[in-house]
């Protein structure tokens, strides 16, 4: 068992996020290679997040959120709004670029944003597929509750549920809602596993974690998750990924060749690539 909590990084305008993955202590837990939870925190009126146009290859991000809602806009053409229990799975392959941002009538009225961004890097196989966008409301993901703990599948399968968001390897990743005084046996039937702790305290192996630790399992190990109060956990892991990353600012590969060649492109040809927004993240120095 390892236990992770993460490093604060700030994004700017006050908006903080904690890296849990990747760190030193573990790079990836399954194919998750990246894992930012943010929140919750509150915008004044006026305020918002403004992230620019930006590239990905080689991965599937997904946003998260438990608060709050966000726009998505990506060089497909997508246009969505995020909202707290939708999937807006995006997957890169061979190259997207997409911006986050508040919505000009929230930010107005001032809001709240609380959430997870992670990315699944994809199987060597699949790292130059065409991109594309898939957009997964609340109501239309499984539901179900075991021993009176309401889980929320997003990906992969998971205690009985399957979720209609497609991935090329396995993987499982469930919102779980405790009530006081329940708890939950963790899936076995996956090599890689982990608990981020969302909201409150849960008890495993005779241990309390709080709000932002991440257990890591060994493969085999069987764990009960007890909450003794309410509590919110994200589970999630996986099979391994089928060799070694490579992550450079936003890319991610089993090729360090394929992450220059998208140095060059964006480095090459920034703007407009999402119709009415020439803004872009430059290339890092």
């Amino acid at each position: 068992m390892i236990v992770l909590s993460g490093n604060v990084r700030d994004l700017g305008d006050g908006f903080q996020v904690n890296r849990v993955l990747p760190q030193v202590a573990r790079r990836a837990l399954g194919p998750f290679v990246f894992f930012d939870y943010f929140g919750p925190v509150d915008f004044a009126p006026g305020k918002g997040l403004d992230v620019r146009p930006h590239p990905h290859i080689g991965l599937a991000t997904v946003t998260y959120l438990f608060d709050g809602e966000f726009m998505h806009r990506d060089s497909l053409g997508s246009h969505q709004k995020i909202t707290p229990g939708a999937v807006n799975w995006m997957t890169a392959g061979r190259g997207i670029v997409h911006s986050e941002r508040t919505h000009p009538e929230t930010r107005a009225a001032g809001h709240r944003v609380h959430g997870i961004q992670s990315w699944v890097g994809l199987p060597q196989a699949e790292e130059e597929c065409s991109p594309s966008f898939l957009h997964v409301g609340a109501q239309d993901l499984p539901s179900a509750e075991v021993n009176g703990v309401s889980l929320h599948l997003i990906a992969g399968e998971a205690y009985g549920l399957k979720s209609p968001v497609p991935f090329p390897s396995p993987i499982f990743y469930v919102d779980a809602k405790f009530r006081a005084d329940t708890s939950l046996d963790l899936l076995d039937n996956y090599e890689e596993r982990g608990v981020f702790v969302v909201e409150g305290s849960v008890e495993i192996g005779g241990t309390v974690y709080e709000r932002g630790a991440m257990v890591l399992f060994d493969e085999g190990e069987t764990a009960r998750i007890i909450a003794r109060a309410p509590a919110r956990v994200m589970l999630v892991g996986g099979a391994p990924l089928d060799g070694p990353r490579h992550i450079w600012w936003n890319f991610v590969s089993s090729s360090k060749e394929h992450i220059e060649r998208a140095k060059d492109e964006w480095r090459a040809n920034p703007k407009g690539h999402i119709a009415d927004d020439d803004e872009f993240i430059p290339l890092p120095a």
